[in-house]
């Protein structure tokens, strides 16, 4: 078999007919058109019924991350718009409740028109006038260091971004944020603030079909991965070899930990954002053991780590690794980054069964995909296509099996 790293993205690509990109979400999420992957067969059915396909006594896994409001509009004293898309604090132990100052890595809209000083704007909070001021303190290869500055010292960050932020829509949809995205682009089980992209797998779940599932007798569990802007970054390389993956950061708790270790019924990753960390943390498991002291950067999966480290443990010994480092460390929740590709030739370790939304042509998401059910995924694209399904984001979804 080809290493990951020499394989062509071009063969990882497809005609995607703009008209067939969802730019709205459709009235009721569970109506969304799912397609059944499993032994090679192909069938159709509404994700309203999503349970019927999920064997009881699974172990279902979902992303709890929450979008932020990260998109800001500041207006110059000209009239020109700069748009500022927040990504993630600038340092990791800063966070969302800071108080009076935030310093981002940001995206910056329109920046040749914003060459100095601070922009302003003013919104208000419980009928108060609050002022706002922004201003750039680095450039870097991919982002600008911003630095915001507000005039309340009870307001946080999370309050500013909320009362004055716009939801962070994917950029293949060709519109504006409404009003409806603040809701919609979000899951109904979304808890954790962080993400600038939605997991876009769970937006078809509603209350009713979480406890239809629970009804089927299936174990339903959470982990959190903040989705980065990364997650659209296109792969502009010829070889993946050639492609930089971006991180995310995620939590897990030592109770899920210990779920997954013992597990012995079908694993269910609800997105690739879940199967990403849920495999993430057999090699975190893997490069970690033996190891007494660690490092901030051994608490990190890069790119390549899965197709270099010796998987010497099996996956229940690997768990037991982090399990262990939590007990000495006397914590409950592991706090780790991922950069992993995930492509054909790698070997899931846990997933079973992958419930995902339908991804572009030449994405890292895509190679995932083809790491789970192998060339298979040129013919579910192609029933899909030919099948008025709707794609990406607002789209429709499907359930996968693992190709055995």
């Amino acid at each position: 078999m080809i290493e990951p790293g020499e394989l062509l993205i071009n063969d990882f690509s497809y005609e995607l007919p703009a008209e067939r990109i969802a730019q709205f979400p459709l009235e009721d999420r569970a109506a969304s058109k799912l397609l059944i992957y499993k032994d090679g067969a192909i069938s159709e059915s509404v994700f309203r019924n999503i349970s019927d396909f999920i064997p009881s006594d699974s172990f279902l896994v979902l992303n709890n991350t929450k979008v932020i409001q990260a998109r800001l509009h500041f207006h110059k004293y000209t009239g020109a718009l700069i748009e500022i898309f927040c990504l993630e604090p600038h340092h990791p132990e800063l966070n969302l409740n800071l108080k009076g100052s935030a310093v981002w890595k940001c995206f910056v809209g329109n920046v040749g028109k914003w060459k100095e000083g601070r922009l302003k704007k003013t919104f208000e909070h419980n009928s108060i006038e609050v002022e706002i001021a922004a201003e750039i303190l680095e450039r870097e290869k991919d982002y600008f260091i911003v630095k915001f500055q507000w005039n309340d010292d009870v307001l946080t960050f999370e309050n500013i971004l909320s009362d004055t932020g716009m939801t962070p829509l994917p950029p293949y949809i060709k519109r504006e944020s409404q009003e409806i995205d603040k809701s919609r682009y979000q899951t109904v089980y979304a808890k954790i603030d962080g993400s600038v992209a939605a997991p876009t797998a769970g937006l078809h779940f509603t209350d009713e079909i979480l406890t239809g599932l629970i009804k089927k007798h299936i174990d339903i569990n959470y982990i959190t991965l903040n989705v980065g802007a990364g997650t659209f970054k296109p792969v502009k390389s010829e070889r993946i070899k050639d492609h930089t993956m971006h991180y995310e950061k995620f939590v897990v708790s030592k109770e899920f930990l210990v779920k997954l270790r013992d597990n012995k019924n079908n694993l269910v990753s609800v997105g690739t954002t879940t199967a990403r960390t849920i495999e993430s943390l057999y090699w975190l498991g893997v490069k970690l053991s033996g190891k007494r002291d660690l490092s901030y950067g051994d608490l990190i999966i890069d790119q390549w780590d899965p197709y270099n480290l010796k998987n010497e443990l099996d996956k229940n010994e690997s768990i037991d690794v982090l399990i262990q480092m939590l007990d000495n460390q006397g914590k409950e929740y592991l706090s780790a980054e991922t950069g992993m590709m995930i492509a054909p030739g790698y070997e899931y370790k846990y997933t079973d069964i992958l419930i995902t939304n339908f991804h572009l042509p030449k994405s890292t998401l895509l190679l995932l995909i083809a790491a789970f059910i192998g060339d298979e995924w040129k013919k579910v694209y192609e029933f899909a296509l030919k099948n008025n399904f709707r794609f990406l984001s607002y789209g429709d979804s499907t359930i996968l099996f693992k190709q055995k």
